[in-house]
């Protein structure tokens, strides 16, 4: 009897712990169905959503002149770009001085050539500290290489005046813009520039940057700018300002 009294409660009790292992294990399953996200490719189509082409213009300055040209980028990946740029830049030799006569004219004595440079580039850029700063600042680095044409458009020319006593005067005069574009010639070469910037605003909308640039561009025998001076090498520090929209 007493035995009777002992057995049935553990046979009750080996009935019960089945279920309750049963009920645990079925708990711990839904525990880890619960943490699983609904949508799991919600990150990667929100990533997928940012538009990663852009274009705009370059307005571009520096000791050497102003310029403005325009480029296509595109994002490869969160960090990586790759793009293209031309631009036109006008070019002085730093010696250069202008003056102003009575009429508003300007003049350069000594100059011997208008000079117009034309780079086409293609680069790559690389975002910096993506996971510690916000996506509405992004600073990169950059670097680009591709060929450089010079345009050169004669400043002034030769004028030979008879003074009628079998002597004769030589003096210079400006030839107008328009016009010395018909004697230009051009010279060409490769190039490229390293330099560091950032993107601001929200990703994705319209695209505005500022970027500090160092080009290389030489040219092995020089080009006449002044009178008897002539310059091998019209890289340089140029500030850009950028201007875009993506797509």
């Amino acid at each position: 009897m007493i035995a009777k009294r002992i057995l049935l409660p553990i046979a009750w009790l080996g009935m019960f712990l089945p279920v309750t292992a049963a009920g645990q294990e079925a708990s711990r399953a839904d525990t880890t169905f619960l943490f699983t996200p609904s949508k799991p490719h919600a990150i990667n189509s929100e990533e997928a959503a940012i538009r990663t082409n852009a274009w705009g213009i370059d307005l571009m300055l520096s000791n050497n002149g102003f310029g403005v040209g325009t480029f296509f980028r595109k994002r490869e990946t969160p960090d990586i770009s790759w793009f293209a740029s031309l631009a036109v830049s006008d070019v002085k030799d730093e010696q250069e001085i202008e003056y102003y006569d009575i009429y508003g004219r300007s003049y350069s004595p000594y100059k011997k050539n208008r000079l117009f440079l034309i780079p086409l580039f293609a680069g790559v850029e690389y975002r910096l500290f993506r996971e510690e700063i916000a996506d509405n600042f992004r600073p990169y680095l950059s670097a680009a290489l591709g060929p450089a044409m010079m345009v050169i458009a004669p400043y002034q020319r030769e004028v030979t005046m008879d003074l009628g006593t079998g002597t004769t005067y030589t003096q210079y005069e400006e030839i107008e813009f328009f016009e010395s574009l018909n004697y230009a010639t051009t010279q060409y070469t490769v190039g490229g520039y390293i330099g560091a910037g950032a993107y601001f605003g929200s990703e994705g909308g319209t695209l505005s940057g500022l970027s500090v640039r160092y080009y290389f561009i030489p040219f092995q025998k020089g080009i006449e700018t002044l009178q008897g001076v002539y310059v091998s090498n019209f890289g340089g520090l140029y500030i850009t300002l950028n201007f875009g929209a993506s797509f």
